[in-house]
C-alpha cells in the first residue's frame, strides 16, 4: 500500500487552524504527487516519440532499405521482451519508485545514443538496449500509476496513460522544430534527454513511496506459475486491444494512401485522428468509469472499436473513413488504463509482478498484430485485414462479459 509520510506538514504549517490547514496542505501534497506521476508517464512517450520521429532521417544517413530497417527495428521489441520475466522482479526487490527514477534517466541515454550510430548494427544494439531498459521503466510507472490511483477516491488512473498520449504530439512537435533548425538526430536527442533529467529532478520527490510487502506465498516459483488466472483474462483483452493499436500506428497511413486514395499530406490524417481521439478518450477515461463503470466502459470500447474498423472497410471513403478512425482511437483509448489498474490491484500476487504478466501477454499482440495484418493482406487486400482485426473488439466485450470481469471495480 503506498505509504505518504504527512508530518512534515505539521511542521511547516501555522498552528492557528492547523488541522483545517493541515487537510488542505495534505489536498495540495495529493496533486502534487499526481502531476509527478503524470510526468513520468509523459517522459516515456515523450521519449519513444522522439526515437519515431527520426526514424526516417537514421534510414537515409544509414542507407537502409525497407526490409533492413524492417529487421532492426525488431530488436526493440526483442529487448523488451526479454526484460519482462526480469523487470517485475527487479521492481518488487528495489521499489517502482527508485526504478521508475533510474529507468527513465537511462531510457533517456539510450534514446540519446540512438543519434550516434554509423553501421546497421550499432542501431540494432542501441535499439534492444533502448527496448530492454525502457520495460523496466515501463514496469515501475505503471505500479506508480497504480498506488498513486489508490492515494485518491476517484478514478484518475486515465489521466496518466492520457499523459502519455498527449507526449506524442509534443514529440512530433518538437521533432519539426529540430528539423526546422536542421538539427542532428543526436543533437536531437541529447536535448530530450536534458528535457527528461529536468524532469526527473523536478518530480522524483513526489513518487508514492511502498511499504516494503510480504512475499506472497509460491510468487517466487516460476514466473509463468501464475497464482491469480485472472491476470491471464486481463492479459487477452489487452492484446486484443494493442494488437487494435498497433495495426493504427503502422497502417493507418498505409490504409488511408492505398483504399481511401488520400491526396497527399491527407494520407497521415487517419493516422492524426486516430491519435487526437485516442488522446482524448484517455483523459475522458476516469470521468466515464466514475459515471458507468468500469465493466460498462470495457463492454462498450470493444464494440466502438469494431464498429470503427467495419466503417473503414464498408466506406473506404475520405471523410467516413476519418470518422471511424476515430472511434477506433476513442474504443482502445480507455481498455489499457482500466485493465493495468484492475491487475495492479490483484490481491494475490505483487503489484510488479501482476503487471509484468498482463504488460507481457498484452505487448506481444502490439507485436505480431501490424505483421498479421501484412500476412493477411498479401493473400487477400488491405481491407480484409482490418475487417480480420475488428473481430477484436467483439471478443474483448465478449470476454468482459462472460467472465463478468471488472463489476467490483
Amino acid at each position: 500500500m503506498p505509504l505518504i509520510d504527512y508530518s512534515f506538514l505539521s511542521k511547516i504549517l501555522p498552528k492557528a487552524k492547523i488541522k483545517k490547514s493541515f487537510q488542505k496542505a495534505k489536498q495540495s501534497y495529493l496533486i502534487r504527487i499526481r502531476i509527478a506521476t503524470s510526468l513520468f508517464f509523459f517522459g516515456m512517450g515523450f521519449c519513444f516519440a522522439t526515437w519515431a520521429s527520426r526514424i526516417p532521417d537514421l534510414k537515409l544517413s544509414l542507407n537502409l532499405s525497407e526490409s533492413d530497417l524492417g529487421s532492426i527495428l525488431f530488436a526493440l521489441p526483442a529487448g523488451q521482451l526479454i526484460a519482462m520475466p526480469l523487470s517485475g522482479i527487479v521492481v518488487a526487490k528495489y521499489g517502482s519508485r527508485k526504478i521508475a527514477i533510474l529507468g527513465l534517466f537511462v531510457y533517456a541515454f539510450f534514446l540519446t545514443l540512438l543519434g550516434l550510430p554509423t553501421e546497421s548494427w550499432q542501431l540494432a544494439l542501441g535499439l534492444f538496449l533502448f527496448g530492454f531498459f525502457g520495460n523496466f521503466c515501463n514496469i515501475a510507472v505503471n505500479i506508480q500509476g497504480v498506488f498513486t490511483q489508490q492515494l485518491f477516491d476517484k478514478p484518475i488512473t486515465g489521466s496518466f496513460h492520457g499523459s502519455w498520449s498527449l507526449a506524442g504530439f509534443s514529440g512530433a512537435l518538437l521533432a519539426l522544430l529540430m528539423l526546422f533548425l536542421k538539427l542532428s538526430p543526436f543533437q536531437h536527442f541529447l536535448i530530450v534527454l536534458l528535457i527528461i533529467t529536468l524532469l526527473i529532478a523536478t518530480n522524483y520527490n513526489y513518487l508514492v513511496k511502498v511499504k516494503p510487502q510480504k512475499p506472497i506465498e509460491k510468487e517466487k516459483t516460476s514466473f509463468f506459475k501464475i497464482q491469480d488466472k485472472t491476470l491471464i483474462w486481463y492479459g487477452l483483452i489487452c492484446f486484443l486491444c494493442m494488437a487494435s493499436e498497433g495495426i493504427m500506428f503502422d497502417w493507418s497511413g498505409v490504409y488511408f494512401k492505398e483504399i481511401v486514395k488520400a491526396p497527399g499530406a491527407l494520407a497521415i490524417l487517419g493516422y492524426t485522428s486516430f491519435m487526437i481521439t485516442m488522446a482524448i478518450g484517455r483523459f475522458l477515461s476516469d470521468i466515464l468509469v466514475r459515471k458507468f463503470g468500469s465493466r460498462n466502459v470495457i463492454l462498450t470500447s470493444g464494440f466502438v472499436i469494431s464498429i470503427g474498423l467495419y466503417c473503414a472497410v464498408l466506406f473506404p471513403y475520405l471523410i467516413p473513413c476519418t470518422i471511424a478512425f476515430m472511434l477506433v482511437g476513442f474504443g482502445v483509448s480507455n481498455v489499457i488504463p482500466i485493465v493495468f489498474n484492475a491487475a495492479g490491484n490483484s490481491k494475490k500476487v505483487s503489484t510488479s509482478v501482476a503487471l509484468t504478466i498482463v504488460s507481457s501477454i498484452s505487448f506481444v499482440g502490439f507485436l505480431i498484430g501490424p505483421p498479421i495484418i501484412g500476412y493477411i493482406a498479401e493473400l487477400t487486400s488491405l481491407k480484409y485485414s482490418f475487417a480480420f482485426i475488428g473481430v477484436f473488439g467483439i471478443l474483448i466485450s465478449g470476454l468482459t462479459y462472460q467472465l463478468k470481469l471488472f463489476k467490483d471495480l
